[in-house]
């Protein structure tokens, strides 16, 4: 049943963010009297589809693209042709450079202004933060042996600016983190009203990404309980909130599991707020080795950060400037993704294909509706931004191409132009498979 709820969800996802794009493409080279011959979702064998004056609208079998087949090229991001094809007055290359750059554009383009409005869209109706993530940066707990530990990060301190960046909120300082992923970096914070110059070296977590080791003020509320472990023989119960531990008051979930495994085998007596009555629990933690990668002193509960959630619907205007600047922060981490790759600060593993598009598709999708759209969101910006990366039969590509022969003032040989594209193709085989080769490691059980 995943299976298939993730397969449909994947179809839906990538079915309309490859309409938006090659859409932004059609429309712009009918604006501009390109003949457009075919308007494709997906790739391969005609499905279905229907005839519409000189373009055929079509279905194809392959669900991993799309494409817009207009008079003169092969591909809308293929800038190779003949003579013939730049003498006849509706294809593509016989446009000024000009107009071919728009049509080019306008894909990439769709993506950024879908991911606009449906985050403004849903804003609309649903507009859900953590509180404290609008909150001042605040730390409440500082990790044993972190990275905010080492360079002298205290609980109170508050975070003022990261890398050179403001942190007004919890969600600046995050993002700052993420995009200084294992780099050094100079931090101010504020601790007694006193401005600190702290440097700070991020290293990552075990998605990849920069993790500084504080984190804000946050009740512990327990989740599962796992059977035959010593919370479950203390009558510990899923809700509880966890209050102290052996008189000590607990900020953070992450200062609960530093002081569990610090007492090591000692009795440990939790304080927990159950139904607003205060209750306590004796127990001895036990060494759990079955996780290879982590073992650890455990007893047997699932911890949860009850951090408040606020849902508001936001008027047009907040909904639309909402979005632009999420979406300005999503593209900045992008950004700064890419050029960690070029920097080997951020890991290759990271990077998604198919597989894994299908199955966070699955899992946004089970989530609800807000999970979904905020995810086709992400995932129409990434595929905006990457069609415009400079790289031979993408979007990207060919726009660089147009402006190198509109500053050489004459067109590449068709000769050196199929050898370029030659390469692109190439490499985005290599890179397709080797998504596919990272999504089916993380599909399969970690040992």
């Amino acid at each position: 049943m995943g299976f298939l709820e993730n397969s449909l969800a994947f179809l839906f996802v990538l079915g309309v963010l490859v309409l938006i794009h090659e859409l932004g493409h059609h429309l712009a080279a009918r604006y501009f009297g390109v003949r457009v011959e075919s308007f494709s979702i997906g790739f391969g064998p005609r499905l279905f589809g229907f005839r519409y004056g000189e373009t055929d609208y079509k279905v194809c079998l392959l669900p991993l693209g799309g494409y817009v087949k207009m008079a003169g090229v092969e591909l809308v991001g293929d800038s190779i042709g003949s003579d013939d094809a730049q003498s006849d007055s509706d294809g593509f290359l016989a446009k000024p450079r000009w107009q071919r750059l728009i049509v080019l554009l306008m894909g990439p383009l769709f993506n950024v202004i879908l991911a606009v409005a449906l985050l403004a869209g849903m804003y609309m109706a649903h507009f859900e933060r953590l509180k404290f993530w609008t909150e001042p940066a605040v730390v409440g707990y500082v990790q044993l042996d972190s990275a905010a530990k080492r360079a002298g990060v205290e609980a109170g301190d508050l975070i003022l600016s990261v890398n050179g960046e403001l942190t007004e909120n919890w969600q600046d300082a995050t993002l700052a983190v993420i995009s200084a992923t294992n780099s050094t970096v100079p931090i101010e914070v504020e601790r007694n009203g006193n401005v600190r110059s702290l440097s700070l070296a991020i290293g990552a977590d075990e998605q990849g990404l920069g993790r500084a080791g504080w984190t804000e003020v946050a009740p512990v509320r327990i989740g599962q309980i796992s059977p035959g472990l010593p919370a479950a023989k203390a009558n510990i119960q899923p809700g509880d909130l966890l209050t102290a531990i052996n008189g000590e008051p607990m900020a953070a979930v992450e200062q609960v599991i530093d002081s569990i495994r610090a007492l090591g085998g000692n009795q440990v007596e939790l304080t927990l707020n159950r139904d607003g009555q205060d209750v306590t629990a004796s127990l001895t933690a036990v060494y759990d080795d079955s996780d290879a990668r982590e073992p650890a002193w455990r007893i047997g509960v699932e911890l949860m950060a009850d951090n408040e959630r606020i849902v508001t619907p936001l008027s047009f205007g907040e909904a639309l400037r909402q979005s632009i600047d999420d979406n300005r922060k999503n593209a900045t981490l992008i950004f700064s993704f890419l050029g960690g790759l070029v920097e080997q600060r951020f890991s290759s593993t990271q990077l998604s294909g198919p597989v894994g598009i299908a199955q966070m598709s699955g899992e946004a999708a089970r989530r609800g509706w807000p999970e979904l759209i905020g995810l086709m969101a992400g995932i129409s910006l990434n595929l905006g931004i990457f069609n415009l990366l400079p790289i031979p039969i993408l979007d990207g590509g060919s726009i660089l191409m147009l402006l190198f022969e509109s500053v050489m003032r004459r067109d590449v040989s068709l000769v050196v132009k199929e050898r370029i594209l030659q390469a692109g193709l190439v490499f985005i085989v290599l890179l397709f498979a080797f998504v596919m080769y990272n999504d089916i490691l993380k599909a399969l059980p970690q040992s």
